[in-house]
């Protein structure tokens, strides 16, 4: 109850700056899913196309999946130095990899009869892509954002490390802390509160997303 109480009193009187690093820390990890997103799905496109590529861009992009997201922050700040750019850009790494598998696995799961009637009807390559192949797969690279943006969730509480701030800052403060718990619960409890919504708000619109199939 003790702790309760520490963490109902700091939430009180620092409410307005949990809120200002809760969006922080949202729009660190958009920014990091959305750069992700503009390199991963013409990226993952492309392998498809191209699927001798496939395998040596899936494997190079496991590989990075297991450098520790901490290393590679500090890597990166040596080039880009504290701040948000550095933990922005570490995001944008480590959403590559789902959302480049995932646009691929779509891509390549769309039925061929259909891009065959497609190229009967006389329509171009990209006239094929944009209005056939593209929104039977955007279900499944919706996943796949849905699966980098949660993960980049957690990835940006480590951001405070860095200097960017967010809701890891406030975890951090209450490591540094004696009797921090409190503390720590004050940026834990939002940071998994807004994983979950994240989380529910792309399924949903993932689900909405995918193509209804015609009933035989």
């Amino acid at each position: 109850m003790e702790t309760l109480d520490q963490l109902i009193q700091y939430v009180s009187q620092n409410g307005d700056y949990i809120w200002e690093q809760f969006y922080r820390h949202f729009l660190m990890s958009f920014y990091g899913v959305l750069f992700a997103s503009i390199i991963s799905i013409p990226l993952g496109i492309l392998i498809a196309k191209y699927g001798k590529l496939s395998s040596w861009v899936l494997a190079f992009g496991s590989i990075t999946q297991t450098i520790p997201a901490l290393g590679a922050m500090a890597v990166i700040m040596i080039v880009l130095g504290l701040g948000t750019n550095t933990a922005i850009a570490t995001l944008m790494i480590y959403s590559i990899l789902p959302i480049t598998q995932n646009t691929y696995v779509g891509m390549k799961d769309v039925d061929k009869t259909v891009i065959e009637a497609g190229y009967a009807s006389g329509m171009t390559k990209f006239q094929l892509l944009r209005m056939v192949e593209l929104p039977l797969a955007i279900s499944v690279i919706m996943a796949g954002i849905r699966t980098a943006f949660v993960i980049g969730i957690g990835i940006a509480a480590i951001g405070a490390f860095v200097g960017a701030g967010g809701l890891g800052a406030i975890i951090l403060t209450g490591t540094n802390a004696t009797d921090g718990t409190a503390i720590i619960l004050a940026g834990a409890i939002p940071t998994a509160l807004m994983a979950i919504i994240a989380d529910v708000v792309l399924g949903w619109i993932e689900r909405k997303l995918q193509p209804v199939k015609s009933s035989k």
